[in-house]
């Protein structure tokens, strides 16, 4: 039996200062889930997090950490461990610095490629076999530059770009709910 993702993890910085930057791409992929399935999100302290269930499910969670990128795994760890969700019933979705804008890829575990937000999941989980919807920003070119650059918003072209797979990747919102991963797959990393 496949095992579908009951927990959705948006990645982002909480604050309307941040709300346009490109490291925000995870918490966009969520407001359009929570608009488009007409779920309703609300703070909630226990969880360090702006969080709700996906309708129609009863089973399956929506989550905006609210702690800082650095710290987003202390509020996945914390809904995970209270509802029994298995690392790979979790999908974070976030900002990918070695993915072009306009490009968006689902995979299973591996490393952090330095992201904050993804080092902190995986040192809370205590795993790193969680699945990744990788949102591609760009890359400055330079590595001293990453931190300015994700906390940028985004040029009116990779903006239009990202905006692209957000609504592309919604199409495969079934599949990931039903555990077909691979049909998921199938789906984003086509050209069509």
């Amino acid at each position: 039996m496949s095992i579908g993702i009951k927990l959705f993890v948006g990645l982002g910085n909480p604050g309307g200062q941040y709300e346009a930057t490109r490291h925000n791409a995870g918490f966009w992929w969520v407001d359009q889930l929570a608009l488009t399935s007409k779920s309703q999100l609300s703070l909630d302290a226990k969880f360090f997090a702006i969080a709700g269930k996906l309708s129609p499910t009863n089973d399956t969670w929506l989550l905006k950490p609210n702690t800082f990128m650095n710290a987003s795994g202390k509020a996945v760890a914390a809904l995970a461990n209270y509802y029994k969700i298995l690392p790979e019933q979790i999908l974070v979705i976030h900002d990918e610095l070695d993915l072009p804008a306009g490009t968006v890829k689902l995979k299973k575990g591996g490393g952090h490629g330095g992201h904050n937000g993804l080092k902190d999941i995986t040192a809370a989980l205590g795993t790193a076999d969680f699945w990744r919807l990788r949102f591609g920003i760009g890359h400055p070119g330079d590595k001293n530059e990453v931190v300015n650059f994700v906390l940028k918003a985004p040029t009116k072209d990779e903006q239009t770009a990202i905006n692209e797979c957000l609504d592309k990747s919604m199409n495969v919102v079934p599949q990931l709910l039903s555990g077909d991963f691979e049909q998921a797959m199938l789906k984003l990393h086509s050209k069509k």
